[in-house]
């Protein structure tokens, strides 16, 4: 029997032993301000948010959630206040993520879960759930596209191979290379060189923030751009790979990229997230769901939640 229609000497007994029941009852400490759940009233058919200042119901009458989403699924409205508190508490945590994001962008190396969580004030828990619901990403995911964001740069300025990768954050040749065919689409050296003879089929999109090209090589994706005019990011493509050898008007790569973007533009994610953050989670997500698909292949949105 489910919490919702559990009698309610049942429903009070998993009310007491959920260790969430804690945190209400000590609600006034300060702790339940930043708990990731929400309790729902079975005789008002509402939810609220951990830090409300309403009477505690009787613990048979409430029901735990994880989320607000997964409360409103199972039948409950937000109360007044908890619509006010959550959008608040959804903002504070976009911030949160915001913050750790720019202090990703800006480490000479990985930083790692503890010392982020640190940085904006939570748990490394609570953290790496809230950065992993806002952006779709986990913080390493993330930190891997800033990584590989900072290489391709340093790579197409001309600098040597151990310079772009101590720059970019490894330290150590043998670490770059085991992820650089995942990161670059081809050897560190044929990227540097412009893409000297290699293969490249290329494909515009549209998305939710203006026109993307997604390229990739028979070893990877080797470049997925953002940007508001597809003219300026085919120009800009050119440039970042001017020895190699463009193929454009692939159908059905086309009709596969404009399916991934599709994908992992809806529902929508980190819509509260700066702007160009927002399009490297955009980026990076697209990279995650093109990666493991073969080369020449065909995918559905089955296939490519798959893979994410």
């Amino acid at each position: 029997m489910d919490s919702i229609n559990a009698s309610a000497p049942e429903q009070a007994l998993r009310t007491e032993d959920d260790p969430r029941w804690d945190i209400l009852l000590n609600r006034r400490s300060g702790s339940a301000v930043s708990a990731d759940f929400v309790y729902a009233v079975r005789t008002t058919g509402v939810y609220c948010t951990p830090g409300s200042p309403s009477r505690l119901p009787r613990p048979e009458n409430i029901v735990f959630f994880d989320s607000a989403s997964q409360a409103e699924a199972a039948g409950f409205r937000p109360s007044r206040r908890s619509a006010q508190d959550q959008q608040s508490v959804d903002l504070k945590h976009a911030a949160a993520v915001a913050e750790a994001c720019r202090v990703i962008d800006a480490c000479d190396s990985m930083p790692n879960l503890a010392e982020l969580a640190e940085t904006v004030g939570m748990s490394s828990f609570h953290f790496h759930r809230t950065f992993k619901k806002i952006t779709g990403l986990t913080p390493k995911a993330y930190s891997v596209a800033s990584m590989r964001s900072r290489v391709q740069a340093q790579l197409c300025q001309g600098v040597t191979i151990t310079s772009a990768l101590y720059e970019a954050g490894y330290n150590s040749n043998s670490r770059f290379y085991e992820a650089s065919q995942n990161m670059l689409g081809m050897k560190p050296s044929e990227y540097r060189a412009g893409g000297a003879n290699v293969d490249i089929r290329f494909a515009l999109g549209e998305s939710s923030l203006g026109s993307i090209l997604v390229a990739t090589s028979s070893k990877g994706i080797c470049a997925i751009s953002l940007g508001d005019d597809p003219d300026v990011l085919i120009r800009g493509f050119q440039d970042q790979f001017p020895n190699a050898n463009l193929i454009g008007a692939d159908a059905q790569f086309e009709a596969l990229i404009a399916t991934v973007v599709g994908f992992v533009q809806s529902p929508a994610t980190g819509l509260a997230l700066p702007l160009d953050i927002r399009g490297t989670v955009f980026q990076e997500r697209v990279w995650q769901a093109l990666r493991d698909i073969p080369v020449g292949s065909t995918a559905t949105y089955t296939d490519i939640a798959r893979q994410l």
